[in-house]
């Protein structure tokens, strides 16, 4: 009997110690198991010191670090200040926020904030138009429009007016009509300045089929006249009429700013410098560049031979074919 008693003792105590060390290696951060030593592990990444605007120039006083679990580490994530100091931020990032290689350097879409008192535009654009597709969130661009053929019509006025200080339309003084007027319909102009790129969303690159003809790979770039990219700016209302004015009208381009032009010497976002220009026309590249304009030839044929020729005339006969060199 007492035999008994001291084998039920001995298999609770060797069961107690079983459940003991499994509950040790099992819990999260128990000491013995893989899971637990990464957990306990910890590593350094970089995060905002403070909000950081759309557009800013990342200084060392945006940046700070901290030390997080290992297994929370995301693998776009810096463990530096030194490899984000100097690059813009491609989205606005709070105080706190893990400063990633997606904010630095996005690859997709991001979540698009509009800032108050503008509204969001996209304008479509391709590699010719639109900076080689390279446009990225946080830059800053102008619109070019240019109009040519039936959408910059010639206006003929019924009377001689004036709008200011401008004179009248030739063709009001003196009667022309408006097919009897040369002129090239061609007229370029910048519409708006300074928009701030809030996303941009390219298509998924094509399948592999093999057939690389009209591409022209470099050592990380591929033209393609045909790639597009969908590129959403911030603009006032006023600036939103324009723009699809020049969608329905005209042909669109967007011209790249330096984003230094549109910072504050401490990298802080600020309106870019409007810069007046005056358009652009076959007269004022006449006027004002020098370009040549066309000139009318006029090349004086001779008179054709009667049909029949005065008695007398000597025959006109073709030219004999030159005789064949003799062989040497």
């Amino acid at each position: 009997m007492k035999r008994s008693n001291r084998l039920v003792l001995l298999i609770g105590i060797f069961l107690a110690v079983v459940a003991f060390v499994l509950i040790v290696v099992v819990q999260p951060g128990g000491g013995g198991g893989v899971g637990g030593e990464q957990a306990r592990t910890k590593v350094t990444v970089v995060v905002a010191a403070r909000d950081i605007p759309l557009s800013t120039k990342i200084t060392t006083a945006d940046c700070a670090t901290q030390e997080i679990d290992q297994a929370d580490k995301p693998a776009d994530s810096y463990a530096d200040c030194a490899f984000v100091v100097g690059q813009t931020a491609r989205q606005a990032v709070s105080n706190g926020q893990l400063i990633t290689s997606a904010i630095t350097n996005p690859t997709g879409p991001a979540n698009i904030e509009v800032p108050a008192g503008y509204v969001g535009v996209s304008l479509l654009v391709n590699q010719a138009t639109g900076v080689g597709t390279l446009i990225k969130p946080g830059d800053y661009v102008d619109l070019v429009m240019g109009l040519t053929g039936d959408a910059v019509p010639l206006v003929e006025y019924a009377t001689p007016t004036t709008r200011g200080n401008a004179t009248p339309a030739p063709n009001a003084s003196q009667g022309y009509a408006t097919s009897d007027i040369p002129f090239n319909p061609t007229t370029v102009k910048v519409l708006a300045e300074g928009l701030q790129v809030l996303g941009t969303l390219q298509p998924p690159p094509p399948a592999n089929t093999g057939d690389n003809s009209g591409t022209t790979t470099g050592s990380s770039t591929t033209v393609n006249p045909d790639q597009q990219e969908l590129v959403i700016v911030a603009a006032t209302v006023q600036q939103a009429e324009v723009v699809k004015f020049a969608q329905m009208q005209g042909d669109i381009s967007l011209v790249l700013r330096a984003t230094t032009d549109c910072q504050t010497a401490a990298g802080q976002p600020t309106p870019c410098p409007i810069i007046p220009t005056t358009g652009v026309t076959l007269r004022v590249l006449v006027d004002d560049y020098g370009v040549l304009p066309p000139q009318v030839v006029q090349v004086i044929q001779p008179s054709p031979l009667p049909n029949v020729l005065p008695s007398g005339h000597p025959a006109v006969l073709p030219s004999p074919s030159p005789s064949p060199s003799p062989a040497g």
